[in-house]
């Protein structure tokens, strides 16, 4: 895959010596991201470049969970917040730093165990974001981000956090339940397959985010 720098981050403490990502350009972050309170786990693993931006990376993120991006999302890095500009308003309980300011790789001390990508605030989605691996590709810079793999499809948009969707799961695989016809009505379908993954299709989709 590449010339490795560094290795597993949930391991303490850096090795003597190691390469950082903020000295090598074409550095590469694989991301382990987890939809957290779901089961069975909703997960993805990600390549991008350690130059993006935490605006790139929420584009990233929205097209491999598969979420709409209709709903304000923060990114919880260290003891630092990052979001949108419009997040800073009269309404909002914290004040974010800009996150078309920050790249990744001049977070990499903050983000070196795990950091946190909420979106819906009011469903409350948050995704755990682990970096697994820092290194650089053995031919080509990476030129867009790449989903390596993952599982299972993302929740339906506005359904109420984790709780509402396990009630979701359960209605829909139970004609019989009294909640059927309104989630089906709701959802705008008869069935809901909670398995689908299309790796192939996200990657055409990530191929335009440079």
């Amino acid at each position: 895959m590449g010339k490795i720098l560094k290795g597993n981050f949930l391991s303490k403490g850096k090795k003597k010596g190691a390469a950082s990502a903020k000295q090598s350009p074409g550095t590469v972050y694989q991301l382990h991201v987890l939809l957290l309170y779901c089961e069975p786990l909703i997960w993805r693993r990600i390549l991008v470049p350690a130059n993006m931006k935490l605006s790139g990376l929420h584009s990233v993120l929205q097209v491999c969970m598969g979420w709409s991006d209709s709903h304000l999302h923060q990114f919880r890095v260290g003891n630092a917040i990052y979001g949108p500009e419009d997040l800073n308003d009269d309404w909002s309980p914290v004040n974010s730093l800009d996150e078309h300011r920050f790249a990744l790789a001049n977070l990499e001390d903050d983000m070196r165990y795990r950091f946190v990508y909420d979106y819906d605030f009011g469903d409350g989605w948050q995704h755990e974001i682990r970096i697994e691996k820092v290194f650089l590709p053995d031919e080509k810079p990476l030129k867009y981000p790449v989903l390596l793999a993952g599982e299972r499809a993302c929740p339906p948009e506005d359904i109420g956090g984790p709780p509402g969707y396990e009630n979701f799961l359960a209605a829909m695989s139970d004609p019989k339940s009294e909640d059927y016809e309104d989630m089906r009505k709701w959802y705008g379908s008869d069935s809901f397959d909670p398995d689908a993954f299309e790796l192939v299709e996200i990657n055409k989709i990530l191929k335009k985010i440079k």
